[in-house]
């Protein structure tokens, strides 16, 4: 019990840290073209995450593909630790009749 006590307030403190204004600001940003079956994939949903570990993962932006699959997206955090962004994309490539989207994840490399 101690143990998860213990894992539990540390969790709070870095989860905490950039409300507080602790840690520095660190930016990412990702652009491309989504295409499905060698289209441009239209109005496909895109968000970039810096993907936390003891927390929620936290949005930096969002946005949608143009007419021609092109988006680009940019966003920043305050973190103690290094960020680990990454880029869902919520797609129905190959699935119209299917109500819900399917998501991928791809994590983005550092510079």
């Amino acid at each position: 019990m101690k143990t998860l006590v213990c894992l539990l307030v540390v969790g709070v403190a870095v989860a905490s840290a950039g409300i507080l204004g602790i840690g520095k600001t660190q930016s990412a940003a990702v652009r491309g073209v989504l295409t499905c079956n060698g289209r441009p994939a239209e109005n496909v949903k895109v968000k970039l995450y810096d993907e936390d570990r003891t927390d929620l993962d936290d949005l930096m932006d969002e946005g949608v593909t143009d007419s021609q699959g092109r988006f680009e997206l940019r966003g920043h955090e305050t973190e103690i630790t290094t960020i680990d962004p990454k880029l869902n994309v919520y797609h129905d490539c190959n699935d119209e009749n299917v109500p819900c989207l399917k998501k991928f994840s791809i994590v983005i490399p550092d510079a």
